[in-house]
């Protein structure tokens, strides 16, 4: 997909609009940056106006890039800037490369373009999952492979890059963790027999850590890190122990609370929602309801004594 070089932007979680210069028939993207895991993600839109070609950035960096949507014509990913992709076109095509390795985005005509490109710490992340990549998953280049699996996670990790939800850094921080183990984790890597769960110790360590922190936002190298486990292996292990993700148990405990405080009626709705971390009274109310089936003011005013 074509790709214009983003300068840096200030901090981790950030989002930038109309970069300058843009690519030839590129009018306008939006583009957005936040990192988990030893993986940096940049979400772009791009708004355009015929053909594009240009190199794409991170050259020095591996990098997946995963073409969400594209409207009005198709991206091709080339070695070459002259030579077009041999691989037959695909929905839902993604296109991996080594660092050290160029590449170009090329389309003869394409109205607008989403995609997504991550950028991977092989070392930061290895350490933090346990596992030893596969080298030869992790130098060879692919171009136009598709694999829904792989495509969905993408997507869903795009969607969180803007979402301030303190929940969304574990959420976040498993998808890069799932992402990268189907895309080059070798076989030596350790983790746990199906089913292993975390032992009772553990599993009360790392509530407690939860409860303690609530509703902040929490990484889930520091939760592995309190039971000595890889991210991988905790993640699977507290998903054995209590049938949840760590993300999903999080903004559980969050809902929890904000019923404790909506049974006392002195507490606005919006105050709810800030002391249980959530950005406004509406992202709150649509979370409760997610998981409660009714509104906050429905919910209080069918437990009023």
């Amino acid at each position: 997909m074509s790709r214009d070089p983003i300068p840096p932007i200030g901090g981790p979680d950030s989002r930038v609009d109309g970069v300058i210069p843009l690519p030839e028939n590129v009018t306008r993207l939006s583009a957005s940056r936040r990192a988990w895991n030893g993986v940096g993600v940049d979400v772009t839109d791009f708004h355009c106006a015929g053909r594009v070609v240009h190199r794409l950035p991170h050259e020095t960096e591996t990098r997946l890039s995963v073409v969400l949507e594209e409207v009005g014509g198709r991206c091709e990913p080339r070695l070459r800037e002259d030579k077009p992709c041999a691989i037959a076109y695909t929905p839902r095509h993604m296109h991996f490369a080594p660092a050290g390795h160029e590449s170009w985005g090329f389309s003869d005509d394409i109205r607008f373009v989403k995609d997504a490109t991550l950028t991977f710490d092989l070392a930061t992340l290895g350490e933090r999952l346990g596992t030893d990549f596969d080298a030869a998953a992790t130098a060879t280049p692919r171009l136009r492979f598709s694999d829904d699996r792989l495509w969905t996670l993408v997507r869903l990790l795009a969607d969180a890059v803007n979402d301030p939800d303190p929940s969304a850094q574990l959420y976040g921080d498993g998808l890069t963790a799932a992402i990268a183990a189907r895309l080059f984790a070798g076989p030596t890597g350790r983790s746990p027999r199906r089913g292993d769960g975390l032992a009772p110790w553990q599993l009360r360590r790392v509530v407690e850590y939860l409860d303690a922190h609530l509703p902040r936002r929490v990484d889930l190298a520091d939760l592995a890190a309190l039971v000595d486990l890889s991210q991988s292996h905790f993640s699977r292990a507290f998903r054995a122990s209590t049938g949840m993700a760590p993300y999903r148990w999080q903004l559980d405990a969050r809902i929890r609370r904000a019923q404790a405080l909506l049974l006392d009626n002195r507490s606005t709705l919006d105050q709810v929602a800030e002391a249980t971390g959530f950005a406004d009274a509406v992202h709150f109310g649509r979370t409760f309801r997610k998981f409660t089936g009714a509104t906050p003011a429905a919910w209080r005013n069918d437990r009023k004594r």
